[in-house]
């Protein structure tokens, strides 16, 4: 048997596509750097009025989602391969969650999860100041609602339409493919281009968003550990870096580079927990997240309905669930 690897098949570059996606992002970046504040007001009132007013429809189309995956997944249709009826699993279960953890959370997770359960839990929801027994509780079930079963759900929405139409029905691996049972080969034309388009430009958004969040707790970790200043060109130099590591990746290929990357940081972010739980209250942490986990799967319809519509501080929906929920 040939140890040859095929040759890797050719990139091709829909210039339309491209073209819309390019000048978007290029319009936006103009926008925030020569008009900083007023682009951050801007962004502003838009966050607010979105979740004043559509808020409920981020919470109703997440929640949807959500429900969709799973039906799918305990339906016959869960048994339908994403790929050819002979094809196997390319990576094991353990390398293909390592690299889902990192492509997905791996990056704000470890902050968030000790900064947000402690601000929910000073600054409520619903108003006032936090204490007791009570409001702890709710801070760890917001924390599991924000970084839960729905944001996967999302994420396997999206993976299912994409492979689905590339994999089985030899479609281009695009958003635009998810269209085709609607506008059949039209999705080769301006609808679809700009379906890919708007993908591409909430792609580098969201990403825009991990990389800014990583370098300011990156930048403040070092500040904390060693005489790093926390300094706009520290967070330049830090970028420059990262996106240097991440190509270097990228380009080595999944197997050889994604895969190996993402086992390393899985097994850092293992051990890392384990030092925690053996290091620490080893008995009442296990207790804690029992009880956690309880109080999430008990009262997450609740919550994923929860817009407080009878009180509550006016901002809190938008600067928390609605903002993930779009982050997502």
């Amino acid at each position: 048997m040939s140890t040859v690897e095929p040759p890797l098949p050719e990139v091709r570059t829909l210039r339309p596509v491209f073209l819309l996606a390019a000048t978007i992002v290029a319009a936006f970046a103009i926008l925030v750097t020569v008009f900083p504040i007023d682009a951050g007001v801007m962004l502003l009132d838009a966050q607010t009025w979105a979740s004043r007013n559509v808020g409920w429809y981020y919470l109703l189309a997440m929640t949807v989602y959500l429900v969709f995956v799973v039906g799918v997944a305990l339906s016959g249709y869960g048994n339908v391969k994403l790929g050819a009826d002979h094809d196997e699993p390319e990576f094991s279960y353990l390398s293909w969650a390592g690299m889902l953890f990192a492509a997905g959370i791996s990056i704000t997770l470890f902050f968030f999860c000790v900064s947000e359960p402690l601000t929910h839990y000073l600054l409520p929801p619903q108003g006032g100041t936090g204490s007791g027994e009570a409001s702890a509780r709710q801070a760890m079930q917001l924390l599991f609602l924000h970084w839960g079963l729905h944001g996967w759900g999302v994420f396997a929405l999206a993976a299912m339409a994409l492979a689905y139409f590339a994999y089985r029905h030899n479609l281009p691996l695009a958003l635009r493919s998810a269209l085709y049972p609607l506008i059949g080969k039209r999705i080769n034309g301006p609808i679809g281009y700009t379906v890919d388009a708007l993908g591409i430009v909430a792609t580098v958004f969201g990403l825009g968003a991990d990389m800014g969040f990583g370098v300011l707790h990156l930048n403040a970790g070092l500040n904390t550990l060693f005489p790093v200043p926390h300094a706009a060109w520290v967070q330049v130099g830090l970028i420059v870096l990262m996106m240097g590591a991440a190509i270097t990746v990228a380009v080595s290929g999944v197997e050889k580079g994604v895969r190996w990357m993402s086992n390393i940081n899985m097994l850092l972010a293992i051990s890392l927990l384990l030092f925690m739980l053996f290091a620490g209250p080893t008995q009442y942490l296990l207790n804690a997240f029992m009880q956690n986990m309880g109080d999430y799967l008990g009262n997450v319809v609740g919550k994923s309905f929860d817009v407080y519509a009878y009180g509550g501080r006016p901002d809190w929906l938008g600067n928390w669930t609605v903002f993930y929920w779009a982050w997502w």
